[in-house]
């Protein structure tokens, strides 16, 4: 049997996207730690400059982040050329396929493309999402000794310069 390795893309989000993401899936134990793409897309608190991303795998939206800016980077940096990467999840139909790891390692190629002037990346990972905190890790993040108390226990701040 032949294998094809899939094509990876990360894009804006946009309306053509949203049927499937009313299909996205993640399981409760994961929802603690993040939320669901349309809920975070379409929630009025979050910064109207923020880029909703997605994770594409053969043209299929398969994952999603929000690259925010505003009052709730100022949480976990002082660098106004930051952004704060937030809800970050793979469909769980999806997981264990490397997805999360190519997304994240597309990031700043993406942001050089897209969002001009931003220099560094920030995100809080709670204390017990020890596999997400080591993907973190595993594509550049960095562990600068910081936390922040978020609104389920505490999250180590990790930086990624690009």
């Amino acid at each position: 049997m032949l294998s094809t390795k899939a094509s990876v893309v990360l894009v804006e989000y946009t309306d053509t996207y949203e049927e499937h993401l009313s299909n996205y899936y993640l399981p409760e134990e994961q929802l603690q730690f993040t939320s669901m793409p349309l809920d975070k897309i379409n929630n009025p608190s979050v910064s109207s400059t923020a880029n909703h991303v997605l994770n594409l795998e053969d043209g299929v939206p398969v994952g999603y982040f929000a690259l925010e800016d505003g009052e709730k980077l100022l949480k976990y940096s002082t660098n106004p050329t930051a952004r704060l990467l937030t809800s970050f999840s793979i469909d769980a139909r999806n997981q264990g396929k490397g997805l999360a790891k190519i997304g994240l390692q597309l990031l700043p190629e993406f942001v050089r493309n897209n969002l001009f002037g931003t220099d560094e990346f920030v995100l809080g990972v709670n204390q017990k999402n020890t596999p997400a905190y080591n993907l973190y890790l595993k594509t550049g993040f960095v562990d600068e000794n910081e936390f922040y108390e978020g609104p389920k226990g505490p999250q180590h701040i990790l930086h990624l310069k690009v």
